[in-house]
């Protein structure tokens, strides 16, 4: 499994303890690092949706977004058509985020969690698969109303041009 990753300047140490922690324990994980790195001060839209980007269009299986918080990281990733990113700061949001929502994107805030619990929710979050089952026609549905709504903004577009 390809894992991209990406972080702000606020995250970028509990970044780099998530890529040694994926590397030593899951052999089986690859990862793309989309940032940022040390010292660099950048803005935190511009890593989410490169890493939602990446994604979206299959290059990468998942990926793991960090910032103060996960919330705006969360808000961009989630602006990319066929994206589904969710914030967890607990084992059993991260365990739920996959096995109901099949969010693809984990997103933890560096300022919330510490590093060993960052490092239980990342474990929790790759083992756990889509469950399907009643959150199928959920998840579906989210996909549906998501095409609707690029197809009305589409036309608006053109109505305007």
């Amino acid at each position: 499994m390809n894992i991209a990753i990406g972080c702000d300047e606020a995250a970028y140490c509990l970044k780099s303890v998530l890529i040694g922690h994926l590397e030593k324990n899951h052999p089986d994980v690859s990862i793309t690092d989309f940032g940022a790195e040390e010292g660099a001060v950048v803005l935190y839209p511009d890593v989410a949706f490169a890493v939602a980007d990446a994604v979206a269009a299959g290059t990468c299986e998942r990926g793991i977004l960090l910032c103060g918080t996960g919330i705006g990281m969360s808000i961009c990733a989630n602006k990319v058509p066929g994206v589904r990113a969710a914030v967890c700061h607990d084992p059993y949001s991260a365990e739920r985020s996959r096995k109901s929502n099949d969010a693809q994107i984990l997103c933890l805030g560096a300022r919330v969690v510490g590093a060993e619990l960052a490092k239980m929710l990342v474990d929790i979050w790759l083992r756990c698969n889509f469950a399907g089952g009643g959150s199928a026609p959920k998840v579906a549905e989210i996909a549906r109303l998501e095409q609707a709504h690029l197809q009305a903004a589409a036309g608006t577009a053109s109505r305007a041009e």
